[in-house]
């Protein structure tokens, strides 16, 4: 009888990345026929009772989403200083999900979100190169060749940045917009590329993630990831193993199913609901909420208009993500190009 390690058992349950649920092992919160295990190595079969907690362990049935993460909203299913996380907007979602790798809290896009620990792990690990495609805008001037040493790595406290593409969008008075693509999973890497080349960043927000993009939902909001994106997934990461026949063939399919479920939260309400449940809360500037709304995608095309009603005016024009005519062709190069 086939024997799998108890750890992507618990991680093809739904309790995440084998690494997470290495943790739990360790932690002692896993019995195997009424015995607790904390060995890793530890291999059970089908025939053998594992219990998380106490409640038996059972495989659900893999589900792949895509969720628009606002700003000021913790990318994990908790935090301890009570702020909005995930979990408040994927209530909906009856799996025992949680998003695969993370986002700060100050930056918005695109987060997959799954209960298949394996899929998890692949598109994480470093091996695999997933590609992961940002707008930033930074505090500054940045002539060419300072576009250039971005895309061709910026040395930091851990070691140099692995080249990347990097293409400016426009100049906004003495602010610079730019795509930037990168394949590492660095802790706040782009933030600390600015910091040492002089560009401080001012917004950041992620446009797609292994080649799956956020458009059509506004902050907030989720939907089914389609075949065609799974398909194209395995192709290039070898996840998911399989890909579950439910899954909706196109973008129209996933939009028509979640206007049939309240599965949109808006982001003043979570926010509102976190600061009632008391303890120590961080302000969020729900005003901005504009800005959550990446205006440009990976490829140069456009992205599409929040839908009425969910229009927020910018509080200063440098704020204004750039539109598809300002991204067709940036502006000529100041002089002075540094920012000294």
């Amino acid at each position: 009888m086939k024997e799998d390690r108890l750890q992507k058992v618990l991680a093809r349950a739904g309790f995440g990345s084998r690494r997470s649920c290495e943790a739990l092992i360790e932690a002692g919160r896993v019995r195997v026929n009424g015995k607790t295990v904390k060995e890793l190595g530890t291999k059970v079969s089908r025939s053998d009772r594992v219990d998380f907690d106490g409640a038996r362990v059972v495989a659900e049935q893999s589900v792949y989403y895509v969720f628009h993460k606002p700003r000021g909203v913790v990318s994990t299913m908790a935090d301890p200083e009570g702020r909005p996380t995930v979990r408040d907007y994927l209530k909906a979602i009856r799996a025992r999900v949680f998003p695969v790798g993370r986002l700060d809290f100050s930056t918005s896009g695109v987060i997959l979100v799954t209960n298949d620990g394996e899929f998890s792990d692949a598109l994480l690990h470093p091996k695999g190169k997933v590609p992961k495609s940002y707008v930033v805008k930074v505090s500054g001037v940045m002539a060419e060749r300072d576009v250039e040493h971005w895309a061709r790595g910026v040395v930091l406290e851990d070691g140099k940045t692995q080249p990347a593409e990097a293409t400016l969008i426009r100049y906004e008075g003495d602010k610079t917009w730019l795509e930037l693509t990168i394949s590492e999973g660095r802790n706040q890497q782009i933030r600390r590329m600015g910091e040492a080349t002089g560009f401080r960043v001012m917004r950041l927000a992620r446009l797609s993630f292994a080649g799956i993009s956020s458009e059509g939902l506004k902050p907030g909001a989720f939907r089914e990831m389609t075949r065609e994106e799974l398909l194209a997934l395995r192709k290039a990461h070898g996840v998911p193993r399989r890909v579950p026949e439910g899954a909706p063939l196109d973008s129209i399919q996933t939009r028509t199913r979640a206007l049939k479920t309240d599965r949109v939260l808006a982001p003043e309400r979570v926010q509102r609901d976190a600061r009632r449940g008391g303890g120590p809360r961080e302000r969020v500037r729900t005003k901005e909420r504009q800005v959550d709304v990446p205006k440009v995608t990976a490829g140069g095309r456009g992205g599409s208009a929040p839908p009425r009603g969910e229009r927020r005016g910018p509080a200063r024009a440098s704020d204004r993500e750039p539109s598809r005519r300002d991204r067709s062709k940036p502006t000529a190069r100041p002089t002075g190009s540094r920012r000294k």
